[in-house]
């Protein structure tokens, strides 16, 4: 999946009119997200493995929806209650995402 199918993924999945650079920067959040749980200890890692295409977008979705309500850990209003997990992406997005490892030579 390269950039521009993520976009539209990203697109479809919430709607509203938010700008091109507006979501791909969200993508590259995402991940950066995903990056730092597969590969820990590798900074020259840049590149999302493919497996992950639609959880990057997941999880972009995520962070935008969130968007004036981060860190939020309670809110009630005309009987709708919000509460989330943490501030940051939530660890039962993340534990799908294998970690690897290597030798330290």
């Amino acid at each position: 999946m390269d950039e521009k199918e993520k976009l539209t993924a990203l697109k479809a999945m919430i709607g509203g009119s938010d700008t091109d650079e507006v979501l791909s920067a969200y993508l590259k959040l995402a991940g950066r997200k995903i990056i730092a749980r597969a590969y820990p200890y590798d900074p020259s890692v840049t590149e999302v493995p493919a497996q992950y295409d639609y959880l990057q977008c997941e999880i972009a979705a995520y962070m935008l929806n969130k968007r004036g309500a981060e860190g939020q850990t309670s809110h009630s209003e005309n009987g709708i209650s919000r509460t989330y997990e943490n501030a940051d992406v939530p660890a039962s997005m993340l534990r799908v995402v294998t970690p690897h490892v290597g030798v330290i030579k």
